[in-house]
Order: structure tokens, then sequence, then C-alpha cells
């Protein structure tokens, strides 16, 4: 029976309440008795409302879930996955429908009828600590809604273009997505590809660059070009499939700046549109690399064909689906699960066998079978991966960080000498390099933070009421880190790098490789280029032949016993003199050729002609001393 607005009861043939949505459920008696009336009966209504900058971004089009699942983002940003009947309550929710008129909504259009005590608890259990509904007399300032702490996850946003720029920067570029032009802008790519590979020189262009630090800082503005470029590829690729793309802008992902666009409602349109938009980024990089490639045609700046070649390791970066980058949404979306990473724990708990994988085993099964084997392929082959190469870091971790601090001491101190010298371009060159030491740096600093901390709260989750379990654990651990210390300390790790040239100068200026520490000469041992030290082999016609890397090229001060290392060898095919002594112990100097040429005044004995054939290399850092060679004696001196 239901109450009517003068007290009046429409039904008098029952005691039974009349149940579902429109009113409060009563008896007759009651009525009567004046047990309850409208004013006394009725409960407060419960008026839900939604969370400030909710979005309600539909059905998950593709889904590689059995059952449908619907999107939503929070103002916060942080996108929530719901049922198809949460959905529909949170859908009816408008901040003035209190909850009965909710349920009349929703159920007609959820097809089974929902009470009223239905709606209150879904609100109450489900969508208020989700964050999507706040509670009632609550201040949304004071609730903490929870959000995944992703490690692999994009730090600090900050907008650039902001929704309506945006819009308008996608409008402008989604005729580029049409399939004739996308088959024209690739087949454009594979001629320059095979063009600058085959024929030109992929790496010419890079060192007539690296010569010139001007010309690498514009190299560098144009890589930053190519990187907010193929975010309007993103933005423009959601625009041309039908969604509404979000603002662009930049953050930090794993201490490096990166750029990001949001492109969320694309979850409600197709999995085409999906992967179209995944791969408008590095789409629109081809397109760069061609806009690159026009200007080398105009201008003959090998600058262009610089930018191009870098372009290819930029999009095979993107391409990478071990972090959330390009490739990573890919493989998402082509198995229909939006979150890769948060299918790691089920995964490997579902192959735990009894009850402790039981749970696991329901959420995997929740999967359509396809679906399962890509997550479950990308998760067997990426945990060994991460765990290998924490371990390699771990094992080498000394020699890393010895490598680093010097390093960074060393490129301080030539920046910094590059700037007082008054070499500007030099020293931002210097800067550039700087930054891109920094960042690595500081990144292995912030996993290493992240992840430890993250490891220690789960041990401790893990661990909780078992104390046993927890001893244990920290007696493992410190065994663990003990044998890692005595590794470190003993020398069975491997040594730092050595010293070594810079591969770049123009971006470590007054970076130098220290030389090799002198030996003492008449030692045998090998060359600095690692061939065997090898004395001057007399040919049979008595010329002197200097061994390919045996040659050392003297000094203007040959007298004194220094030897100095020719920086190329002559035009005319000469080699360079090598100090040499007798028998007697009296220093002779050979000669370049022709061999016709007078010996040096003052030598005590007749020089060594040297064949002009002989191949200049790095010589020794000591003189060579062997016994002066004659025609008559063709075999090799011995030191």
């Amino acid at each position: 029976m239901t109450l009517l607005g003068d007290n009046t009861a429409s039904l008098y043939d029952t005691r039974t309440p009349v149940p579902g949505p429109g009113g409060m459920p009563v008896t007759y008696d009651q009525v009567l008795t004046g047990a309850t009336t409208v004013a006394a009966g009725l409960v407060k209504p419960l008026v839900p409302r939604l969370s400030t900058g909710l979005q309600l971004h539909g059905e998950y089009q593709g889904s590689g879930f059995t059952e449908p699942k619907f999107i939503a983002r929070r103002g916060d940003g942080q996108v929530v996955q719901l049922s198809r009947l949460l959905y529909l309550v949170a859908a009816s929710v408008d901040g003035e429908r209190d909850i009965e008129t909710i349920a009349h909504r929703v159920s007609g259009r959820f097809g089974r009828e929902v009470s009223a005590d239905n709606v209150r608890y879904l609100v109450e259990k489900k969508l208020d600590p989700l964050g999507v509904t706040v509670p009632d007399g609550v201040a949304e300032e004071q609730i903490t809604a929870p959000r995944t702490d992703l490690l692999l996850a994009l730090k600090g946003h900050r907008v650039i273009f902001d929704e309506r720029r945006s819009a308008k920067i996608a409008g402008a570029f989604a005729w580029l997505h049409r399939p004739l032009v996308v088959v024209a802008v690739l087949a454009a790519m594979a001629g320059l590809d095979v063009w600058l590979f085959a024929f030109y020189g992929a790496i010419t262009p890079v060192l007539e660059v690296l010569d010139q630090p001007v010309l690498l800082l514009v190299v560098f503005v144009l890589t930053v070009a190519s990187l907010v470029f193929h975010e309007f590829g993103h933005a423009s690729a959601c625009r041309y499939g039908g969604a509404r793309p979000g603002c662009i802008g930049c953050g930090l992902f794993l201490i490096w700046p990166s750029m990001y666009t949001d492109v969320t409602d694309v979850y409600r349109i197709g999995r085409g549109g999906r992967l179209r938009t995944d791969l408008g980024g590095v789409y629109f990089n081809v397109v760069f690399m061609l806009g690159m490639a026009a200007g080398f045609f105009l201008t003959g700046q090998p600058f262009f064909l610089a930018a191009v070649y870098l372009g290819h390791f930029e999009i095979l970066e993107q391409l990478m689906p071990a972090v959330r980058l390009d490739g990573y949404y890919i493989l998402g979306d082509l198995a229909g699960v939006p979150d890769l990473y948060g299918k790691i724990k089920p995964i490997l708990l579902s192959l735990i066998p009894g009850r402790r994988g039981q749970r696991a085993r329901a959420e995997v099964t929740a999967l359509k079978k396809s679906a399962r084997t890509i997550v479950a392929a990308w998760v067997l082959t990426m945990v060994p991966l991460i765990v290998g190469e924490m371990s390699y870091a771990l094992w080498n971790l000394p020699r890393i960080v010895t490598t680093m601090i010097r390093s960074l001491t060393e490129q301080l101190e030539g920046t910094g000498g590059a700037f007082a010298d008054g070499q500007i371009a030099a020293g931002l060159m210097g800067v550039v390099g700087l930054i891109m030491l920094l960042c690595p740096m500081a990144g292995v600093v912030y996993l290493s933070v992240k992840l430890g901390g993250r490891l220690w709260r789960g041990g401790a989750k893990a661990t909780s009421g078992r104390p046993t379990l927890r001893v244990a654990l920290c007696a493992c651990l410190l065994v663990g880190l003990g044998g890692l210390s005595y590794a470190w300390v003993s020398g069975m790790t491997p040594e730092p790098l050595p010293k070594r040239a810079p591969i770049a100068p123009i971006l470590q200026p007054g970076v130098t490789a220290s030389p090799p520490p002198a030996r003492q000469a008449g030692v045998p041992g090998p060359h600095d280029d690692g061939t065997p030290a090898t004395g001057i082999t007399a040919g049979p016609s008595g010329s002197g032949t200097a061994p390919a890397g045996g040659s050392a090229a003297p000094s203007s001060s040959a007298a004194s016993g220094s030897a100095s290392a020719s920086p190329e060898p002559s035009g005319s095919g000469t080699s360079s003199e090598t100090p040499v002594t007798d028998p007697s112990g009296t220093p002779a100097t050979s000669e370049e050729p022709p061999v016709s040429s007078p010996s040096v005044p003052g030598s005590p004995s007749p020089s060594v002609p040297v064949s002009p054939s002989s191949e200049p290399s790095t010589p020794p850092s000591s003189p060579v001393t062997t016994p002066s060679p004659s025609a008559e004696s063709p075999s090799p001196a011995t030191t």
C-alpha cells in the first residue's frame, strides 16, 4: 500500500507493504493507528551528487573483458572502470534527483527492478569509495579518492595547449589521416629511407653536425619540435576517429621531460579508432621527417638530414611496449585491456595452485581468451626482463656510481671552462650534454627510491600479523645484502670503465681521455692499440720496414730520446723516423725516404731507410731500443 498526499490509503484490503520504488511501503493498520504519517515516516531523501569534473565516457568499445566495461574519468585525471549497473546509476545522478527517482530511471534502463535501497547501497558502498560521487554532508575537499600509484607514469603535468586550442590544432591536421594521404606519406618515407641509407649515407650529415656546435643546437631544437608535432598526431587522429581530444601538456617520465595528449575520450570509439590514435604520433614523426628532407633539398643544410636520422630512433623508442609509451598503448588496445601493468599480479598469482590462486584465476578468466593470451605473453616476457635488469644493475652498482660521478665532474669542469674562455656555443652544448647526463642519473635514483619503498611496504603488508614470516624475510634480506656488499668490496663485480675519449666531443667540452701510463724502455709489451711490440724488420734489399702499428714518429726533441705519435700519414707515402740504438749504445736516427737522402748531421751511425709502403700508426710511449739492422742481416731485430 502506498500513502497519498492527504495521508489516505489507496488500498485497504491487504496488510502487505507495497514493494518497489514510488513511495514508502506501509500497511493499512499503520495508517489507521497513526503509527506512521507522511511527515513522521519519511526519512530525509538521499540526493547524491557527482564529484567535480567527472566525465562519463560510455562503454569501453572493443574490450577484452567478457563483461562490458564502462569508462569514467574523475576531475583529477584518474580513469575508473565501472560495471553497467554502476554506470547507469552514475549517469542518473545530477545533484537534484533523490534515490527514489534514480531508482525509477535505472530500473527502466537496466531492464530489471532496482529499489531505492539498492541505489543507496551502490552509491554509499561503491561509487563514493571510488570518488565518482560525493558522500552526503561531506565537503569534496575532505575526500581522498583512491589513485593508482603507477611506478612508470607521467608526473608533474603542465598544460601547454588547453582543450579548446587542442581541438583547433586537431581539426587543422585531421586531413592527414585520410587513407590516400597516409599511403602517399608512407610511400614517400620508404623512398626517402632507401635514398638516405643506401645511397647518400645516413651518418654523414650527423658527423658534419657534430663538427659544429651551433648546428647541433639547431638539431636539438628540431628534435623538440618533432616531439610537439608528435602530440599533434595523437590529437588529430583522435578527432578524425570521432572522439574529442583533451589538452596537450608536458611532464616528467622517469625524470625525462616528456609530452602527453589527453585522449581518454577515445575509449568510447572502436578499437580501430584507438589504434589510429596510438599510431598517430609516430605517423606524424614520419610527416615531420619528410618536411626535414624537403628542407635539405631546398637549402642543402646537413642538419635537416641529421634530424631525419635521429627521428628514426625516436620512432623506435616510442614503439617499445616495455614502458608507458605508444607501443604499450598499442599492445593494450590490441588486447582490449587498458592497463597491462595492472594484470601482472593476477597473472602471476593465477599460476599458484590451490586456494591462494583461485581469486586471481577468477580475475584472469574475466578476460577473453585472445586477451588472456596477449596479456599473459606480455607479462611472462616483461617480468623476467625487469628482474634481470634490476639484478644486473645491483651487481654493477659500484661501477655505475663511480662512472657517473667521474663523468659528471668532468662535464661540470669542462662546461664551466668553456664559458670562462668565452666559448659560448661550446658552453651551451656542454649544458645540453649535462642535462642528458643528469636525467638518467636522477631517473636511477628516483626509480631506486620508489621501488625500494614499494617493496618495503609490500613486505610489511604481506607479513602483517605474522612475526615469524617477517623475521624470516628480514633474515633473507640481510643475507642478500651482505653477500652483495661482499661482492662489491672484494672486487668480484666488474671494475669501473676506463677513461676514454668522448664519442661526441661537442657535447663534452674540455673532456679528454688521459693517456695510459708509460712503460719502461726496453720492456716488451703490447702497444696502446693492442698490437704486440716488435722491432724493425730489415727487408732483403737492406731497407728497414716498420710493421703496421709499430713505427714511432720523433719530434724535434728526438735527440733527447722522446717519441711522439704522428697524427696523420704523409701524403707522399713516407713514414716517420724512429730513434734506433746501435750495438754500441749510440743512438742513430732513421730518416724519412727517399733512401738517397743524406743522414741527419751529427748522427754517429748511418740512418736506417724506411720503406715508403709502411703504414703509419700510433707509436709506443717510449723509443724502441733495437740493434741497428744491416743489409746482410734480414732477420728482425728484437728488443
